[in-house]
């Protein structure tokens, strides 16, 4: 059985949101979508996008998401928050679970012991753990958590 690619799932909501006139729904998925054609035509040769780059694209248009309605908040447009932040949810429905705090915690220790064994220690091994417990983590993880998790269990 052919399983729908996570663009395929996205296209095929546009269209629901499309005849349910779902407006936030339709605005976030129609700027996930484009953000993906942009992606999948900026090279020289046209790409399909795997559902791996997919999810990349959607954790940034989710991030973009997420600053706009802090910038709402920070302007004193409270009405332009909730529909930011309504448009974020709708896109984070595509993506994969984030690990819990503990989870991130403990692959933070295991890659600490890791560069260590490697000879690396301290502070001088927060780039090598970073990009270690990021690959570990996925795309979805948050950069800025784990640099804060790494810096606190090197220092």
């Amino acid at each position: 059985m052919n399983q729908v690619s996570l663009k395929g799932q996205l296209q095929t909501a546009l269209t629901a949101a499309m005849k349910a006139r779902d407006e936030v729904a339709l605005s976030a998925l129609r700027q996930a979508l484009s953000a993906m054609a942009v992606a999948e035509t900026a090279g020289d040769e046209l790409v399909v996008l795997s559902d791996e780059q997919v999810i990349a694209v959607l954790v940034v248009e989710v991030r973009k998401h997420h600053e706009t309605a802090d910038a709402f908040v920070t302007a004193g447009r409270p009405e332009r928050v909730e529909r930011a932040r309504a448009e974020a949810a709708v896109l984070e429905v595509y993506l994969p679970a984030s690990l819990s705090d503990d989870e991130l915690a403990s692959i933070v220790r295991e890659e600490i012991a890791v560069a260590a064994a490697a000879g690396a220690e301290g502070m001088k091994a927060m780039g090598k753990v970073i990009a270690a417990v990021r690959a570990r983590a996925g795309a979805t993880a948050d950069g800025a958590k784990i640099a804060t998790m790494v810096k606190a269990a090197l220092a």
